[in-house]
């Protein structure tokens, strides 16, 4: 146990110096004015050179540094978005993107890293640009200020680009005071752990298991949660589909007031 701890330090510490190189080549690339911009499946799924040029740049020096990454012991699994937020990337909304390096162990995520390129980017010519949030479950998470929205207050944040009328359904019947639609699954736990949300609602397919295992842990570690909308935990062994079928609910507190608003014709819907 003391070696696989060790083992998780050392990848933990590792992913942490492999974020901050990935934000620097997200900045690079807006900086060189060519974004490489390609279509997936459609014209809301993008794909750029930075998703591109950070992916091999992750996978390059993790394989490297850890070659037999899936099996440490027992199933240790690294889950990668190397560029969260594509879209809004696409369009100049910089403060929407992170780059998400999340681990999980026999099928639960335990560390998480995310990097922000563009923190503090609308501070002036002279701020200092970026930053790497990340977090351990049993240690902590590091990198911010936590902060709640104030007492009595329900403000949901969500997707900006891919809402339908589940998501829509779910978000009304949460009846909040204010609603944030804003990309990125890693700049929605941001709001929540700095106190600009008090839930994030997505009540349709959509985000994946890369895009929630690094700000689950991130959220988890510091007292919240984040499961599917029928309220199982999220599961991330290396078999799992990708797809999050059955949706997102996260909260830094209050879970259970949110989760028992969700309406049965939105759960219906999903499925796990």
């Amino acid at each position: 146990m003391a070696s696989g701890h060790t083992v998780l330090m050392r990848l933990v510490a590792s992913s942490y110096s492999i974020a901050q190189k990935a934000g620097t080549i997200v900045r690079r690339v807006i900086a060189e004015g060519d974004l490489g911009i390609v279509e997936k499946t459609s014209a809301t799924d993008l794909q750029t050179k930075a998703d591109r040029l950070v992916q091999m740049s992750i996978c390059s020096s993790l394989a490297r540094k850890f070659p037999k990454l899936t099996i440490i012991g027992e199933e240790l699994v690294v889950w990668v978005d190397p560029l969260d937020g594509t879209k809004e990337y696409t369009e100049g909304l910089l403060d929407n993107v992170t780059v998400l390096i999340g681990i999980a162990y026999e099928g639960k995520a335990i560390a998480g890293i995310i990097n922000q390129p563009y923190y503090n980017y609308q501070a002036g010519p002279d701020a200092v640009l970026g930053r790497t949030i990340w977090g351990v479950l049993g240690l902590g998470a590091f990198g911010f200020q936590l902060k709640e929205v104030p007492a009595g207050k329900h403000i949901v944040t969500t997707t900006r680009s891919h809402s339908n009328k589940l998501v829509t359904d779910c978000i009304s019947a949460m009846n909040p005071d204010d609603v944030l639609r804003v990309g990125g699954a890693g700049n929605k736990i941001i709001q929540l752990i700095e106190g600009k949300a008090s839930a994030y609602v997505f009540a349709s397919p959509g985000c994946k298991k890369w895009d929630t295992c690094a700000p689950e842990v991130i959220l988890h570690a510091v007292g919240g949660k984040l499961t599917d909308i029928h309220g199982n935990a999220l599961q991330y062994n290396k078999e799992v589909k990708h797809m999050n079928s059955a949706g997102v609910l996260a909260t830094l507190r209050n879970y259970d007031y949110y989760a028992s608003r969700v309406p049965e014709s939105v759960k219906n819907a999903l499925v796990p």
